[in-house]
């Protein structure tokens, strides 16, 4: 039998400086990512050849994308834990943290058994040098046996997210990636491993997160709860798990297919542009890592009341999180637009990519505008557990984004590449608004 506290108890208030506590941490952890690609790259520049870094890039990437595909884990354990924690059902709580943890598990010794396969697919779609390729397969050899930890900190975060514990969430960001920085240099410039020496640094980072997360989720594993098979194995449970996370998995794969698209459409135009759309593409990021303190936000605070069955302080919990994600995004297009030449100039030397970049800038001062109902809705849905909303919405914004390719492409060119894009986010956020009544409607 559940253990739970009251739910119609008086709830903590939806105040700007809750909102602040959950979203300011994740900023300054999103702070520290490209940071540690940098240093990667760096300390492997250092060995005076091409092809080391060449290795280490295109290993990261592989990892990285397929690790990516589990990124559903974060999101559907959010939303899962909070609507528990906000029904009070304390056993719950526990008992998803194990749910996702087994699915972290097996998802990675999955990877482990398929690696052959895995790296043969990924480098016949990108192939290298054998050189290069020699040295990535080393790479990834090495990083491969720690997929379960890799993943696992997908569900450890989104436990951590789920009870407003986002600072645990920073630390563990910060752990990872300062333990990564320090044996980066220790292993490649003092030792000299090259590049085995960074894959072996990653490793003992990731082993490092997983059990900065776990310690940091102990309070999951007071309750006896997280470790009762009939209830963890659950049918019910693990169907509806199963469901809410393949659902945001093939939202996650048409969003993919989208940017992905981007490039490849992208290089047609030549180099030049291909380069200038790169390097606004990274304006774009630096959007996305400020929102998404604010998004996670939204994700744990509707799920809250969601699971009390709070029609009113799911509209609130929207709200607010909504004025500060607005705030950010005309405070980032802003940004665009005062220094996006001066940003311009610091990504990219070539003089004939400097112009051609500042010709679509004007498409990244708009970006963040008209994203943002996008981005934030995508943090409600979340909190709400409504994955076949965010799949379905998706796949309408993904027709319409294909759409405007076929019609705007021919006439406009690389501006309407850039376009088509924007017009996919504001259809994500049109159609997933249109969709938000029924969402408060479900909540009580």
């Amino acid at each position: 039998m559940s253990t739970k506290a009251n739910p119609t108890a008086p709830a903590a208030p939806l105040t700007h400086r809750r909102v602040l506590k959950i979203a300011l941490p994740i900023v300054l952890s999103n702070a520290t990512v490209p940071i540690l690609g940098a240093v990667d790259v760096g300390v492997v520049g250092q060995m005076g050849e091409a092809a080391p870094i060449g290795a280490v890039a295109m290993g990261a990437i592989i990892l990285t994308t397929v690790y990516w595909i589990f990124g559903f884990l974060r999101m559907g354990t959010v939303g899962l834990v909070g609507q528990a924690a906000g029904a009070g059902d304390e056993d719950e709580v526990s008992a998803w943290l194990t749910r996702a943890l087994l699915v972290a598990g097996l998802g990675g010794l999955s990877l482990i058994v398929l690696q052959a396969p895995l790296f043969w697919a990924a480098f016949q779609l990108s192939p290298a040098s054998p050189e290069v390729e020699n040295l990535a397969r080393g790479y990834l050899t090495i990083r491969i046996w720690t997929a379960p930890a890799a993943i696992a900190v997908y569900a450890l975060t989104g436990w951590l997210i789920a009870m407003e514990r986002t600072g645990a969430v920073f630390w563990i960001q910060l752990g990872m990636n300062g333990v990564n920085i320090a044996l980066n240099f220790v292993f490649v410039l003092g030792f000299g491993w090259g590049v085995e020496g960074v894959a072996i640094a990653t490793v003992i980072a990731e082993v490092l997160g997983a059990a900065l997360g776990l310690w940091f989720c102990r309070a999951a594993f007071v309750r006896p709860a997280w470790r009762d098979r009939a209830r963890v194995l659950e049918r019910a449970k693990l169907v509806r798990m199963a469901l809410l996370n393949t659902d945001i998995l093939l939202r996650s794969a048409m969003l993919m297919v989208i940017f992905s698209s981007f490039v490849f459409i992208g290089a047609r135009f030549g180099d030049v542009t291909l380069a200038a759309n790169e390097v606004l593409i990274q304006f774009m990021y630096i959007t996305a890592h400020a929102m998404d303190g604010f998004a996670f936000a939204a994700e744990t605070l509707i799920a809250r009341a969601y699971g009390r069955g709070d029609g009113r302080r799911v509209r609130r919990a929207a709200l607010i999180t909504g004025m500060w994600g607005l705030m950010i995004c005309v405070v980032t297009a802003a940004a665009f637009l005062l220094a996006g030449p001066w940003l311009i100039d610091v990504m990219a030397k070539d003089a004939d990519v400097q112009q051609e970049a500042r010709a679509y800038l004007w498409w990244m001062v708009a970006a963040p505008l008209l994203g943002c109902a996008a981005w934030m809705l995508d943090g409600i849905f979340i909190g709400a557990a409504r994955g076949r909303d965010m799949r379905n919405m998706m796949a309408l914004s993904f027709v319409i984004y294909w759409g405007a390719i076929f019609l705007l492409l021919p006439v406009m060119g690389n501006h309407g590449l850039w376009a088509a894009l924007l017009i996919s986010f504001v259809a994500r956020g049109v159609t997933l608004g249109a969709r938000y009544p029924a969402l408060e409607r479900a909540a009580g």
